[in-house]
């Protein structure tokens, strides 16, 4: 009897295996393609349900019916194959549609060898069905003995290579799961940059809207244009980690330009209220920076030159800076008023470098005279604090011992006669006051390393 064709796989008939998102995933990116695994099979009529014969007793029929059971125990066994490689299919697609690292590209020659191996298993069940007709009247029991033995045979080796694809397929598990979850990614991933730009867009359409140009951020948002193009093109033409990767970054360019954009009128107000600050702060130095002339002729007529020699050029210094800050101030101005943002805030931190310069040095003139009128009416004041932290640095190398660490005592030796030489240098007609303050700070800043040296070393915590 002429033999019903096999049924061609459609996934559109027959419901498939396997996780459903990553089956959706890869058929949205058309990466899916289903080869069947040896085209249409013609499967005998038995299989397929039907045929007509005439039966005899006998022995004959008793061995056409185990040939049938084997028959139909062999199809059995080719369809769950069958079934098992269209399924295992979709899972290499999925995984070679996100996945091109060394272990995937090994997954795919395996499998690939697998079919050679299906293909092999399939033809010798096909042609051991083709060799032999179960429903002729004249069946012999010999012809159908042989039709058992053999389609046994096919059918022991389809399970073979069916325990065999098994045995692969739940090696596939790693590369499978990280392939589904970057799947599961993908879209969510393109939205959230499709979204972050439109945000962005209607971020800047608001700051446009105040009066402010925003052109840098324009200009950033405008090279994102070819980006979102290729996120529309979808991940079939690029690759998942390619598309996943450029929506990701697109997401966060997108977002830093909206913050920008946001926070521009801030940004603007701020920059306002510094140019105001500034030239405030500039006004005040230039009506300090006059005060350091009588501050510098009282030192010159009370005290020795050592004591002020070096503060002669502050007025000056003062000026130019003062000069320097207030053309920066106008170079701000400017760039504000043109909404050039980074150039304004440039400048403004210039003139405040300027300024901080400034108020450090006339600050220093009048610090300078305080310290050394206090000196010179009472020089004991400063002598007493510098020995206290001598000998507070003493009591510590000395605590829990007889005698102190070599390294320990002897900077502090050289700490009490370096003091002893300042004080010196307050006898005399004119005494250096400026030389002597300067060596007792210096005195004191190496005890303080003494006694954090000593203190590092026990494991003991410092006082504030």
């Amino acid at each position: 009897m002429t033999a019903t064709p096999a049924q061609p796989y459609s996934p559109l008939t027959r419901p498939r295996r396997g996780s459903a998102a990553a089956r959706a995933a890869l058929d949205t990116l058309t990466v899916m393609s289903l080869p069947l695994l040896v085209g249409v099979l013609a499967l005998p009529a038995t299989f397929a349900g039907g045929g007509t014969r005439r039966w005899f007793g006998g022995r004959a029929e008793s061995q056409r019916a185990e040939a049938q059971a084997a028959k139909d125990a062999a199809a059995a066994a080719f369809y769950e194959l069958d079934t098992a490689q269209r399924d295992l299919r979709i899972s290499i697609d999925t995984i070679t549609a996100v996945d091109d690292s060394p272990a995937a590209r090994r997954a795919v020659t395996d499998f690939e060898a697998l079919g050679r191996r299906i293909d092999e298993a399939s033809g010798r069940y096909i042609n051991a069905v083709d060799a032999h007709d179960l429903d002729r009247d004249d069946l012999e029991a010999a012809a159908a003995n042989r039709a058992r033995t053999e389609l046994t045979a096919a059918k022991d080796q389809l399970g073979q290579v069916k325990q065999e694809l098994d045995r692969f397929e739940n090696g596939l598990g790693p590369l499978l799961g990280k392939a589904e979850t970057q799947l599961a990614l993908l879209a969510p991933a393109v939205e959230r940059a499709r979204q972050s730009l439109l945000a962005a867009s209607n971020a800047l359409d608001a700051v446009r809207a105040s009066g402010l140009r925003a052109d840098d951020l324009a200009a950033r948002l405008a090279t994102l244009g070819p980006e979102l193009t290729k996120l529309n093109q979808g991940a079939g033409q690029h690759g998942v980690p390619q598309t996943l990767e450029r929506a990701t970054r697109v997401a966060r360019e997108a977002e830093a330009i909206r913050a920008q954009a946001d926070g521009l009128p801030e940004r603007a107000a701020e920059i306002d209220h510094r140019l105001v600050s500034l030239r405030t702060r500039a006004q005040a130095l230039t009506t300090r920076a006059g005060q350091v002339d009588p501050v510098l002729s009282e030192l010159r007529r009370r005290f020795s030159a050592a004591c002020w020699q070096d503060l002669q050029q502050v007025p000056q210094q003062a000026g130019e800076n003062v000069r320097q800050a207030e053309l920066k101030l106008k170079e701000a101005q400017a760039a504000r008023d043109a909404q050039r943002w980074p150039d304004a805030t440039s400048l403004l931190s210039t003139v405040r470098a300027l300024l901080n310069t400034t108020d450090e040095a006339v600050s220093a003139a009048g610090d300078r005279l305080r310290r050394l009128n206090a000196v010179q009416k009472d020089p004991q004041q400063e002598i007493d604090r510098t020995r206290f932290a001598i000998r507070d640095a003493q009591r510590l190398a000395m605590s829990g011992r007889t005698t102190p660490e070599p390294r320990h005592a002897r900077p502090l030796d050289d700490a009490v006669a370096r003091l002893d030489r300042a004080i010196t240098t307050l006898e005399g007609r004119h005494p250096d006051y400026w030389h002597f303050l300067t060596e007792t700070e210096a005195v004191r800043q190496s005890v303080a390393r003494v006694v954090g040296q000593i203190r590092e070393e026990r494991g003991t915590p410092g006082h504030n």
